[in-house]
This record gives structure tokens, C-alpha cells and sequence, in this order.
């Protein structure tokens, strides 16, 4: 018979939160003739909840943690894959994507244009799921 399930100890765990922060690249964007006719620049900032884990895992494996290689490339892929013409189409098609990563629980998302006006930058803040 098999042992129930046990929280683990507070002194041995933690909330874990992986950031990525000024993840800078071009993306196709908006609305405006300038825009339509090729990217710009943006920036993205990322946090991922993964909930209650070990203060240490298991062991030293890369595969049995959110690697953050592939966290930051699928970010860079969803924003690049095509056109869109909002903001807010972006960042939910972004949020909906970093959810389906397996153990995260929740995310908060900043995606800031960087060059649409002189005076300031623009960005959308969405916070989806457990925090």
C-alpha cells in the first residue's frame, strides 16, 4: 500500500518563480502604415509561477526543471510567428502559450513597445492564472 501524499515541510520549500527580464528582440505589430511594413523593436518581461517546489530538486538535472533556454525561444517564437495588429491580441496568444508549460501554474506578462513614440514607451501588463 502506498504512503499518502505529504506537503512538503515549509523549511524545505518554496514558492518558485522563473523571470525573464528585457528580453529584447523585432516583432511585426500594429496598426500604423510604419508599422505594417516591418518590425520593431519590443521588449518582454516574464514571470512564471510553478507553485510549491523542493528549495532543492531532486537532483542536479536540467530535464527535471522549467528550463529557461526554452521558456525564453518559445517567448521569441510567439511574438515573431506572425503579424498582430494589437498589443492585447499578443500578449494573450503569449500568456495562453507560457500556461500550457508543464508545472506552471501562472503567469504575468509585460510586453512594451519600445520606439512608438519619442516621449515614452507603450506596454500591456496581463496576469493570468495562480499567483
Amino acid at each position: 500500500m502506498s504512503q499518502p501524499h505529504r506537503p512538503l515541510c515549509p523549511t524545505h520549500a518554496g514558492t518558485q518563480i522563473l523571470t525573464l527580464t528585457g528580453l529584447r528582440f523585432d516583432a511585426n505589430l500594429g496598426i500604423l502604415d510604419h508599422e505594417r511594413s516591418g518590425p520593431q523593436p519590443i521588449r518582454v518581461d516574464a514571470e512564471l509561477n510553478q507553485g510549491t517546489q523542493p528549495l532543492q530538486p531532486h537532483d542536479d538535472d536540467i530535464s527535471h526543471v522549467l528550463d529557461y533556454r526554452k521558456v525564453r525561444q518559445i517567448i521569441i517564437d510567439e511574438c515573431t510567428a506572425e503579424h498582430m495588429n494589437l498589443l492585447e491580441s499578443l500578449i494573450g496568444k503569449l500568456a495562453q502559450r507560457l500556461l500550457r508549460l508543464p508545472g506552471v501554474i501562472g503567469v504575468r506578462v509585460r510586453i512594451a513597445k519600445l520606439e512608438i513614440f519619442d516621449d515614452c514607451e507603450v506596454a500591456i501588463r496581463i496576469e493570468s492564472g495562480q499567483w
